[in-house]
């Protein structure tokens, strides 16, 4: 009696176990594949207005349901399409990089403090003035995102310290309070005369190789 099972067909590659044995190293190197974690079809936004020197521009920065940005979108107003085409296309690719789980701070400490043009006063009290939009944009991400409240677990802390001690063990002296001291920074504005870095000068600035401030002394 014939048998009717029909024949198992073994390529070469498969019956070589050497075949095997070097797919299983490839897959033990290969490097781990990024998974994109896409923010739902409605999601709330913060829209952030900016002025760089003059150059206005718009900041709208998408949140996942525990309020961490997930896309970035940048407007520059009154500009090219060379530069909008730039910006637009930086911010889209930062967004793809934020849903594929890259860390907000690692963009902030690469890009904060650049330096091109446009560049200048800002109007925003918690950073006056910017070396570029980079630096701007990545500065006011890191302060809306990352750093937490000023003030906002001192008095907790004191207070559970306070209840822990014992009876026995005796106040802690009081740290003295330093008066605050201006330093420079290395986000000074250039001399609008020479062009060189120009130093603080109590809240103005003073440049050192020919003179010129800010406006005030």
């Amino acid at each position: 009696m014939e048998s009717t099972a029909r024949p198992i067909l073994v390529s070469e590659a498969d019956a070589n176990p050497h075949n095997h044995a070097e797919k299983d190293r490839r897959d033990s190197t290969s490097r781990p594949r990024a998974v994109r974690n896409r923010l739902p079809d409605e999601r709330m936004s913060v829209t952030h207005k900016f002025n760089v020197g003059g150059h206005e521009g718009y900041i709208t920065v998408g949140l996942y349901p525990d309020r961490q940005p997930g896309e970035v979108f940048i407007t520059m107003a009154k500009e090219g399409s060379t530069v909008s085409g730039l910006i637009s296309s930086f911010a889209q690719a930062l967004s793809i990089a934020l849903q594929h789980g890259v860390p907000l701070e690692l963009f902030c400490d690469k890009f904060s403090h650049t330096r091109f043009e446009p560049s200048g006063w800002t109007g925003n009290p918690e950073i006056r003035n910017a070396t570029s939009v980079m630096d701007y944009i990545f500065r006011w991400l890191q302060l809306r995102f990352i750093r937490e409240p000023a003030g906002a677990s001192p008095a907790g802390s004191l207070a559970l310290h306070r209840e822990t001690l014992s009876p026995e063990t005796p106040p802690e002296s009081p740290v003295p309070v330093t008066p605050p001291v201006f330093v420079e920074a290395s986000d000074t504005p250039s001399c609008r005369h020479c062009g060189s870095l120009t130093k603080r000068n109590g809240f103005c600035f003073i440049c050192e190789n020919c003179g010129a401030s800010t406006g005030c002394s």
